[in-house]
């Protein structure tokens, strides 16, 4: 059978379209006054990746966090996400563009409970209570942001505390509220923010196996500075130092290349 040109450009297009990646940085750069932070950086992201930002404190870690959270103005650097080229966002756009993101503490109201909490993450889901009245929700968007908030609980196995205060739990199930938070605008590219920072070794195996589920339906950037987890969730791996990528590829490769080694992971005896 003969194919046809008509459908052989299809085709074509189709694979060129998977091929784009979900998200694309290049030749990022952001100056604070003389200081530069951050200086061409590039960076590529995957559909259901975990990609792995890692690097001694001040290398620029969350400054790259900031700067595509609309958190500081960017010097220069291009931005595509699904393959189209975007302004740099501001944090009111985040959303829109399905970008979520966590926090290095946790960052709950600790008198609100733990629904409430997480309802505050989506409040450009919808257009009554003090969360209704806060995010000016009708009641019929209200239920429907409550059950999204639920799905976004169960999905990190805290839903049996929707109704307490956020304030009377222990920081490990905090970590997870935060994240359901992130969560419950349904974003495709996920920013985890030390999200194993203060836990113990039981938690951290925990958030292990929630970081590896939450990537089949989400692609993440993960910046942690537990070697443990990043080796064991990540894809892929950048390594920054004095806001310059000093080395990237995937996890056995950085972690043989040897100036990463010697500066971040430790030699190995």
């Amino acid at each position: 059978m003969r194919l046809l040109p008509e459908l052989g450009l299809v085709c074509l297009e189709s694979i060129l379209v998977r091929k784009h990646n979900l998200l694309s940085i290049k030749s990022l750069s952001v100056s604070f006054g003389g200081l530069k932070a951050l200086t061409n950086v590039d960076l590529d992201l995957n559909q259901n990746e975990v990609v792995g930002l890692i690097g001694p404190n001040g290398a620029g870690k969350t400054t790259f966090f900031n700067a595509l959270s609309g958190l500081v103005d960017v010097s220069s650097g291009t931005l595509e996400i699904n393959g189209k080229s975007h302004k740099w966002p501001k944090p009111y756009e985040l959303i829109d563009l399905g970008i979520a993101r966590t926090l290095q503490g946790v960052g709950l109201f600790p008198e609100l409970t733990v629904l409430e909490n997480v309802m505050i993450g989506a409040n450009k889901t919808a257009k009554s209570g003090l969360i209704a009245s806060a995010l000016g929700l009708s009641g019929s968007d209200e239920l429907r942001l409550k059950q999204r908030s639920m799905i976004a609980l169960e999905r990190v196995y805290t839903a049996s505390l929707a109704d307490e205060k956020a304030g009377s739990l222990p920081y490990p199930v905090t970590k997870r509220i935060a994240i359901a938070r992130a969560l419950v605008s349904e974003p495709r590219i996920l920013l985890l923010d030390e999200p194993a920072g203060g836990l113990g070794a039981q938690d951290i195996e925990w958030m292990n196996s929630l970081i590896q589920n939450l990537a089949s339906q989400c692609s993440v950037i993960l910046v942690e500075h537990h070697m443990d987890v990043v080796m064991s969730v990540c894809d892929r791996l950048y390594v920054l130092n004095f806001g310059e990528v000093i080395a990237s590829g995937d996890v056995e490769s950085v972690r043989r290349d040897p100036a990463v080694v010697e500066a971040y992971l430790g030699v190995s005896h």
